[in-house]
């Protein structure tokens, strides 16, 4: 998912600053899963455990459900 189907689905175009900053505090990320929301431009972005296990994580799930 993208910051910007975020913003648009609670209805406030002009909030994706507030979206990444919401996700990135997120202190159980893993359980509600902000790690799968990237940038619009397709880059990973923040992450509050950093962008590599960000991307792992994304990877690993992807890894098993074949997609």
């Amino acid at each position: 998912m993208k910051y910007d189907r975020i913003v648009k689905a609670i209805g406030n175009p002009k909030a994706s600053r507030a979206v990444g900053t919401a996700i990135s505090r997120n202190p159980v990320a893993f359980l509600i899963p902000c790690h799968r929301v990237i940038q619009s431009s397709g880059q990973i972005g923040g992450y509050m455990w950093g962008a590599t296990r960000k991307s792992a994580m994304i990877s690993w799930e992807a890894a098993r459900t074949g997609a």
